[in-house]
């Protein structure tokens, strides 16, 4: 089965490649061919991760192109941190919280685009500035997987969306410098090491993208049976 994940993100690929099935290919975006820059609207992450698997698999679909007609179906991931004390905040904002109800000076002097590195740095420090004082530091990490398949695949149903969610809470400055987004300051239940001080193979294991990858595992494995 060759599957298109959504992405290029090299964190991410890599970790979804790791979990994958055995029987299972995961192409990148990059690797088809497709460069178009995808407008996530929707108000949940439920509605972007549909968004993004559908914007794939109608380019694949309408191209034609001989290197994609093998293709079996396209998933793609949604993944918001939601804070307790901040009603949910950011959910479906988290990778460009930066930028929402905050001084965008920095960014009007900005001579370039901030860099990913500068990105994360600055959801970091509004979750920081965000939670100041507050004494519910609690939170969790959720990711919505969907998965499109095409007419002559396995586990032809249409749209199947999974979900992982993990607990933890906000740590009151960073530690850690592996991962990446938020890992520095999300300390996960269970654990007193946020997700940038853990082992990369802890953090994988129970992560909320992991957990939402072995669901989707799980429906992939049964549909592979089949």
């Amino acid at each position: 089965m060759k599957l298109v994940f959504a992405s290029n993100n090299a964190h991410k690929l890599s970790e979804v490649r790791a979990m994958m099935p055995a029987g299972v290919e995961v192409l990148s975006l990059h690797e088809i061919g497709f460069e178009a820059e995808i407008d996530e609207t929707g108000e949940t992450l439920e509605e972007n991760s549909l968004i993004k698997a559908q914007t794939v698999w109608e380019w694949i679909v309408e191209s034609r192109k001989s290197k994609v007609e093998s293709i079996d179906g396209v998933f793609a991931d949604d993944t918001g941190l939601e804070i307790d004390a901040l009603n949910g905040e950011p959910g479906v904002y988290t990778a460009r919280w930066y930028k929402r109800n905050t001084d965008r000076s920095a960014d009007r002097t900005q001579t370039a685009p901030l860099t990913e590195k500068e990105i994360f740095h600055a959801n970091r420090a509004k979750a920081l500035r965000e939670l100041e004082g507050k004494d519910n530091r609690d939170c969790q990490f959720r990711t919505v997987i969907t998965l499109l398949m095409n007419g002559d695949a396995p586990l032809n149903d249409g749209m199947i969306q999974v979900e992982g969610i993990v607990r933890g809470r906000i740590a009151e400055q960073e530690f850690g410098e592996g991962g990446f987004g938020y890992d520095p300051v999300f300390i996960p239940e269970g654990y007193n090491k946020t997700f940038g001080e853990l082992p990369a193979e802890l953090k994988n294991h129970i992560s909320h993208r992991a957990r939402a990858i072995q669901e989707l595992v799980k429906v992939l494995n049964d549909g592979l049976k089949d």
